[in-house]
């Protein structure tokens, strides 16, 4: 019996080790909180958005015409970002860029208008800035941003 004990609480001792850290979940808990986020967001402002398989939420404002770019086209657009609050924290013009240096909620979202359509982008922050944050955007934040596609090549 005491060896069975020792056993039972060997085993006991090897199946918690192996318990996962609560923190190995975090991306995955934030991620349920961002679209539930954007979700609301969408809602509250009647928008009529699609989900991208990468967890993007997009909506064409306007549509433009010819090719889509690709990630490796070199673009030029015009952009305002957004905190889901409405708060603007930038906006501005940016020349001769790839989609594969800027965040990954633009790598994902952008291919979805062509050169003269302005696309509406919710982004979860797991694919804008993350658990980091940058600059004045604080950790886990989602973003919105609307973008027009002035050009591309």
């Amino acid at each position: 019996m005491k060896k069975l004990l020792m056993i039972c609480g060997f085993l006991v001792l090897v199946a918690s080790a192996c318990k996962k850290d609560s923190s190995d979940d975090y991306p995955a808990q934030q991620a349920i909180v961002d679209d539930t986020q954007i979700q609301a967001y969408i809602a509250a402002n009647k928008i009529v958005a699609t989900k991208d398989p990468s967890g993007v939420y997009y909506s064409v404002l306007t549509p433009g015409t010819g090719a889509y770019p690709t990630v490796n086209s070199t673009l030029t657009v015009n952009y305002r970002g957004e905190f889901i609050n409405g708060n603007v924290f930038d906006s501005g013009n940016l020349s001769n860029f790839n989609l594969n240096g800027v965040i990954k909620g633009w790598y994902y979202g952008v291919p979805h208008i062509n050169t003269g359509g302005r696309i509406l982008l919710m982004i979860p922050s797991g694919l804008a800035y993350g658990q980091q944050g940058q600059g004045t955007i604080p950790a886990n934040t989602v973003l919105v941003f609307t973008i027009d596609l002035l050009s591309f090549k």
